[in-house]
């Protein structure tokens, strides 16, 4: 190259926004964008097709557009032999044929990516220079300063906070509808007759662009797990804002209400499908919370469905990504209960004759998708009864869902689903029987199991390991006003009972691939 590059600028899978402060001084004349596609990215977990063909499509739709601009691009195509194969690998290849002044970066969403980066840009003697992530709503020295020394964290303080910081649904300091909440509204089933008619999300058919990929990934990875015979998601922005628009317009009025239940015909029920465009900087955050909030002063929407939605967007989410730079990487290996045992086989496959899981993986397969409660309360419960490994679960959320970028899957799932950072920002474990299971589906119904049953052969294993799992951690859930209730039945019972529960349990893990 005779030219001399001043900034070349890496642009990652999931950072495919125009808005990108490490594009906010883009020169043409003087810069380059890589963009580099690995085989090591998409086998780094044994990620589901669907997940590797969103990247993959997201990132060749940007390359585009990036040519439309005249931009100049360095883009390493998976399938091209002339790059070397791993993504260190080719980063290390592009300082070296580029030798730029500077490698320029916009915070990544993983740990393990951003000590990648700087290891490479080290060796190959090139300055590094990170931008922050203004797609964000909260920096990471902004959290860092909230959580203060603070052992305990809780979302619901640094919500409120972030209402009043933002003016989010206030009425001067005052939030609309009296209170900050509204999630005790929110968790109702469907009940005995039925979701009713519940509106598609939006979908999209493949362009020329994502059937090219997707050509490659079943060439590639036919043997990773799920599927693309449906794939659908929005690549690029224009259909991430047409996907936003049609929840505003279709569905956000009874998001809410339905938010936690469960159907098997109903893969995606009311919710808003947008966390992969979210996650790969197709949507900003605000103006997804801005069109919730439009919805409910233009239509008078339910106060408890638009709360409900923009907890998660500009709770949540931001609360779970000031965690994981707090605590990462530690957090990665926590394993407060000290579970070890593997994966079931049938993870990967759903041939488990437990309907709710077969329900729930099946479609995790189907779409590269589930939503919050099947991924909290089936899959996630199901592992912390099981004794299943944290780290070997959080590989599977992070290969299996479409929207699993890093700094999201791993505090959800180490902190929330399975508890293995003891509490850091829970308040108690998320368990339950597989009655609650019974309450929010219809998934038991045409289970071989009876959730009802803690013992005998028909019992239901979730039910089963639950009052094995009280039994195991009496002490400690008698000791927190959250879980003190949930004890007092495993008090009452007999020890010949507890026995009972305690065999069957043991007979459960030791046959998990049979279940």
């Amino acid at each position: 190259m005779t030219q001399k590059i001043r900034h070349l600028v890496l642009v990652l899978g999931d950072q495919l926004g125009w808005d990108s402060s490490a594009l906010s001084d883009f020169d043409p004349l003087q810069d380059r964008l890589l963009m580099i596609e690995a085989d090591s990215e998409a086998e780094e977990v044994w990620n589901h097709q669907a997940r590797i063909a969103l990247f993959l499509s997201g990132m060749r739709h940007f390359a585009n557009a990036a040519h439309q601009r005249r931009w100049p691009c360095t883009y390493m195509r998976l399938d091209d032999a002339q790059w070397p194969v791993g993504f260190a690998e080719r980063l290390a290849h592009a300082l070296s044929l580029h030798r730029p002044s500077t490698l320029q970066v916009m915070e990544a969403g993983a740990w393990r990516m951003e000590r990648l980066i700087e290891a490479a840009a080290q060796q190959a003697g090139v300055p590094l220079r990170w931008t922050p992530d203004t797609h964000a709503w909260c920096s990471r020295a902004e959290f860092a300063r909230w959580a203060g020394q603070k052992k305990e964290l809780r979302m619901e303080f640094f919500y409120r906070e972030m209402r009043q910081r933002h003016g989010v649904l206030m009425e001067g300091k005052k939030p609309i509808g009296g209170q900050w909440n509204f999630d005790a509204e929110n968790r109702k089933g469907f009940g005995a007759k039925g979701p009713g008619h519940v509106p598609a999300p939006a979908q999209f058919a493949p362009d020329r662009v994502t059937q090219d990929v997707i050509a490659l990934v079943r060439t590639r990875f036919g043997q990773h797990p799920g599927s693309l015979d449906h794939f659908a998601w929005p690549v690029t922005r224009e259909d991430a804002l047409v996907a936003l628009q049609h929840f505003i317009d279709q569905r956000l009025e009874h998001f809410g209400t339905w938010q936690d239940a469960m159907w098997t015909t109903l893969p995606f029920g009311w919710h808003a499908l947008v966390a992969s465009s979210l996650n790969l900087h197709l949507l900003s955050p605000r103006e997804v919370v801005a069109a919730a909030e439009q919805a409910y002063h233009a239509r008078q929407l339910p106060l408890a469905s638009v709360e409900g939605f923009i907890r998660q967007v500009l709770g949540w989410r931001e609360f779970i990504r000031g965690v994981y730079w707090l605590d990462m990487p530690h957090m990665a290996e926590a394993n407060h209960y000290g579970h070890t045992r593997d994966l079931p086989a049938w993870y990967w496959t759903g041939e488990t004759h437990m309907a709710c899981m077969q329900a729930t993986i099946g479609q995790s397969l189907q779409h590269g998708y589930a939503h919050h409660i099947q991924r909290l309360m089936v899959t996630g419960q199901f592992a912390v009864l099981a004794g299943l490994s944290p780290q070997q679960v959080s590989a599977w959320y992070r290969a299996m869902y479409v929207d699993a970028v890093e700094w999201v899957e791993t505090p959800n799932t180490l902190g929330m689903a399975l508890h293995a950072n003891g509490g850091r920002f829970t308040s108690k474990p998320y368990v339950a029987s597989g009655q609650y299971i019974s309450r929010m589906s219809n998934y038991c119904k045409s289970c071989r199991y009876q959730p009802e049953l803690r013992t005998g052969p028909n019992a239901c294993p979730m039910t089963t390991l639950y009052w094995d799992f009280l039994i195991r951690h009496e002490a400690d859930f008698a000791g927190n006003p959250r879980t003190a209730l949930m004890v007092k039945h495993v008090g009452r019972m007999s020890e010949a009972d507890k026995a009972l529960i305690r065999r069957q349990a043991d007979t459960t893990r030791e046959g998990l691939d049979r279940v």
